[in-house]
């Protein structure tokens, strides 16, 4: 079920306006894709509080002005594939970094100049999407 800023899950109840709108805006994208609510909740908190971090004060105030999310709200399907959800997240080296990719993903989520970086990334994206972590070596060969 889509949520707007009046409507939405109780564990956004105590979240900053704007945290609460990025998490709204995702998790409303995340369940346009397929994802169930039970999932899409814990994707979206992750991904806006990492949003809420990076952004500049600028992007904020942009997004701050911008409409606030609504249930009816269209989304790009195209982009994200809920079939991704269950697979494992891997960690290995490529072109001079660290790369953290879903398996069978066309893009990687993330890139690191440093190892134990992508490896916590990972951790973090698995642990929302409840599947596990496999990293390799920087010479392809897994990682026990």
């Amino acid at each position: 079920m889509p949520w707007d800023m009046k409507d939405y899950p109780a564990s956004l109840k105590n979240f900053d306006p704007l945290l609460r709108k990025k998490t709204i805006e995702i998790a409303n994208a995340l369940l346009a894709n397929g994802y169930e609510d039970d999932r899409a909740i814990p994707i979206a908190i992750s991904q806006a509080k990492e949003w809420v971090n990076d952004a500049s004060k600028e992007e904020k105030e942009a997004f701050d002005k911008e409409k606030n999310p609504k249930k009816s709200d269209k989304h790009d399907t195209s982009s994200s594939n809920p079939k991704l959800l269950d697979n494992a997240v891997e960690v290995f080296y490529e072109d001079d970094h660290w790369v953290v990719k879903t398996k069978e993903a066309k893009r990687a989520s993330d890139t690191f100049d440093k190892k134990s970086d992508a490896v916590d990334r990972a951790h973090e994206i698995a642990e929302n999407k409840d599947s596990e972590v496999i990293i390799y070596k920087k010479d392809g060969s897994r990682q026990k």
